[in-house]
């Protein structure tokens, strides 16, 4: 029987396993502005909210000045 450090072989968790467990157990939300699962409202919400707490992304920042 070989043992791995956590992260270091075994079983690779899905991105989407992921965010849910990041969820459920600290709280931690990530979504994608563009997640086909969301209304536009929510998507509005999502991209407001992180420019609120990150600021503009980088492709957005450039439409906003041209």
């Amino acid at each position: 029987m070989r043992w791995h450090p956590r992260g270091y072989g075994g079983e690779r968790r899905d991105p989407e396993r992921v965010k849910r467990e990041g969820w459920q157990e600290q709280g931690v939300l990530a979504v994608s502005v563009d997640d086909d699962r969301l209304t536009w409202p929510e998507r509005e919400l999502v991209r407001q909210l992180g420019e609120k707490l990150y600021g503009p992304r980088a492709g957005d920042q450039e439409a906003a000045h041209g």
